[in-house]
């Protein structure tokens, strides 16, 4: 129709009428565009039904499901070669959707002892309230095999631990868990695809921080989850549920920022190797946890599980000064910013005792080896010989 007043012809000109206009043309954007839309609409009800039946497709409402949450999505798939990715609004939403959707009340988990602090609270305390009952494997506390019960219906590990970068054997954690009938889920945030592939070796399901290396930027919050499109559908149900789709804006910076994965990670691999042999033989750091080092006891196994010779931008260090070397050293060091979070360009400290691991009790902390004097470095993309000198000058201030 024709609309005659101006505030009508203002509301409906360049609308979707204009996009129609647009996917018949012969052009294309050479990237994918932004949708900036809460809603879509339809020419009839039957539409709708056959979206919702899966007889079409399209979408409805993007708390559901967006083009730009499926376009980042894709990229993420591809890069794990998996069947089908969702997104989320951040990393813990993507784990929690993920957990939620596999467990029910009176059901047991079991997890790797040392996991990023938020993702242990979920599993310690909060799945409590749920019915939820967690083991948590290790010396003293048993294996996989041994945690298991009847009503066991998920195994959760990460590729490289955080913050002390083990690496637990995937391939026998899945064969472990396969032959018990229960799913293997594995954080890849420290590893990523460019670095190791859980599914290839033989994960259900692969989550992430997308905030951390798939982003890259520090200038997004937001999740992941990757696996075979049937065991996905039951996690987008909690998504559309929870309401933790990523929005649009920070799904087109992220499938940006995915572009370079391969280059950036194939960067940070080779700095961290270079500045965790630097830390291993400088005289006041007592011990460095950097999988890529021959002295890593997980060393062997990484190199057998990651690609390409990486082993990630990631690694911790202990001081011999404890936590007082600790504190002057975020004090003194310049260039190398003191950030509660990781896997930007730039290089940054983090001190997982006051961030990441703050409401793990001291007797969790004792357990897990993380201690007072222990600082985390996420390395850069800068000059690995500038990250040194940085570090370098920051140690002769101790």
């Amino acid at each position: 129709m024709a609309w005659d007043g101006i505030s009508s012809r203002l509301i409906h000109s360049g609308d979707g009428q204009f996009q129609r206009r647009l996917a018949a043309s012969a052009s294309l954007p050479e990237t994918f565009p932004l949708y900036l839309t809460s809603v879509f609409t339809f020419g009839d009800a039957g539409a709708v039904d056959a979206i919702y039946e899966k007889k079409a497709e399209g979408y409805i409402y993007s708390r559901m499901a967006s083009p730009n949450a499926d376009a980042a999505a894709s990229v993420i798939a591809a890069a794990e070669d998996s069947e089908d990715a969702l997104v989320f609004s951040s990393g813990m939403a993507a784990i929690a959707a993920t957990v939620l959707s596999l467990v029910q009340a009176g059901d047991h988990l079991v997890a790797s002892p040392v996991l990023y602090g938020g993702a242990r609270e979920f599993f310690a305390n909060e799945l409590r309230r749920f019915g939820v009952e967690v083991s948590f494997t290790g010396p003293g506390r048993g294996t996989v095999a041994s945690l298991a019960r009847p009503n066991t219906r998920l195994v959760y590990t990460e590729t490289i631990s955080n913050p002390l970068m083990q690496v637990p054997d995937i391939r026998e954690l899945a064969g472990e868990a396969g032959r018990l009938g229960i799913p293997l889920v594995v954080d890849n945030t420290f590893a990523t695809p460019a670095v190791a592939r859980p599914l290839a070796l033989g994960a259900d399901v692969a989550v992430y921080s997308a905030t951390k290396y798939l982003g890259g930027h520090s200038d997004i919050i937001a999740g992941a989850v990757t696996g075979n499109r049937d065991r996905l559908e039951g996690i987008r149900r909690f998504r559309i549920l929870y309401g933790t789709i990523l929005g649009p804006v920070e799904c087109r910076l992220l499938a940006r920022s995915l572009r370079t994965l391969d280059l950036r990670m194939a960067r940070h691999s080779e700095n961290g190797l270079q500045v965790a042999l630097f830390l291993e033989s400088h005289p006041k750091v007592e011990k460095v946890f950097y999988p890529g080092l021959a002295s890593s006891p997980s060393r062997a196994v990484a190199a057998r599980q990651f690609l390409n010779g990486r082993f990630g931008g990631m690694l911790s260090f202990n001081l011999r000064g404890g936590e007082k070397d600790a504190l002057a050293l975020i004090r003194a060091i310049g260039g190398v910013p003191f950030a509660p979070s990781l896997a930007g360009a730039a290089a940054t400290l983090s001190y997982a005792v006051k961030t990441s691991h703050r409401l793990y009790s001291p007797l969790d902390l004792a357990e897990a080896g993380i201690t007072a004097g222990q600082l985390r470095l996420s390395v850069g993309l800068e000059d690995a010989g500038d990250i040194v000198t940085a570090l370098e000058d920051g140690l002769r201030c101790l």
